[in-house]
């Protein structure tokens, strides 16, 4: 019988009868009606071909062909038990794969990772670089983005889609923004919004760049000339897809980055 056809729930029905010769006690445990225990059973005979109980004057009792199975059937479900518990294990980890742009995590990710450090200090990151990391070929528990939204992964936004104007002077242009209508070509263009921050707190000119970055640099004293906010398509979001995002680890690491 191949695996994808064994049928565990009968199975699993069985072996509660068997330890109780009780299709009631059996029933109690698996929070079902005897009768559902009962449709197990023969369904399982039917399956199998051989009869699994016997009724007696003094109750149920298993036929040599269930006696014969009982062992290995058991010995199953502690190897079961086993890979289950395996695999919690391995989501309780402590230790986080983080994919991260590079601006980002030098401009706001850094200190928060050190903060939630000093809250759990077992914690242990790999970050990898890049915003568009396959999550099954980087084995990550995490990514941080900057999009319009989680697209199909679970998701939370750490703060509004807003962008601000930083700096002072001619504009400084990078892929993810450019000059406004009606300004001259920009006279520096850079490869990310972390580079466009450097080159404003270098004092070579102005860029407009989100907001969550920008208040970042701005705590570090990194930056001044604060201009406008105002609103845009994108912002920075945390996503994952479910699994991931279902694991307690992930669940802290977030609340703590967005509480």
């Amino acid at each position: 019988m191949k695996r994808t056809h064994l049928p565990l729930n009968a199975l699993r029905v069985f072996d509660a009868a068997s330890r109780h010769l009780s299709f009631t006690r059996a029933a109690d445990e698996l929070a079902v009606t005897p009768a559902a225990v009962g449709q197990q059973i023969r369904a399982l005979e039917d399956l199998l071909g051989v009869v699994l109980f016997r009724r007696t004057s003094k109750g149920l009792e298993l036929t040599e062909e269930a006696a014969a199975g009982l062992s290995g059937l058991r010995s199953g479900f502690l190897h079961i038990e086993d890979a289950v518990q395996a695999m919690q294990v391995g989501q309780s980890s402590h230790v986080y794969t983080i994919a991260a742009p590079r601006d980002l995590f030098a401009g706001w990710f850094a200190p928060r990772l050190a903060a939630f450090r000093a809250t759990a200090p077992e914690a242990r990151f790999v970050l990898v670089d890049g915003d568009l990391t396959d999550f099954t070929e980087a084995n990550l528990d995490l990514a941080l983005r900057w999009a319009e939204g989680p697209g199909d992964l679970e998701g939370v936004a750490l703060g509004p889609a807003r962008r601000v104007t930083v700096g002072e002077g001619a504009w400084i242009a990078w892929p993810g923004d450019g000059p406004p209508d009606g300004e001259a070509q920009a006279p520096l263009r850079v490869g990310d919004a972390g580079q466009a921050l450097a080159a404003v707190a270098a004092g070579m000119g102005k860029a407009r760049v989100p907001l969550l970055l920008a208040e970042g640099w701005r705590a570090l004293g990194r930056i001044s000339g604060w201009a406008d906010e105002e609103a845009c398509r994108r912002a920075y979001w945390l996503v994952a897809p479910l699994p991931q995002w279902r694991q307690k680890k992930v669940k802290a690491l977030v609340s703590f980055l967005v509480g």
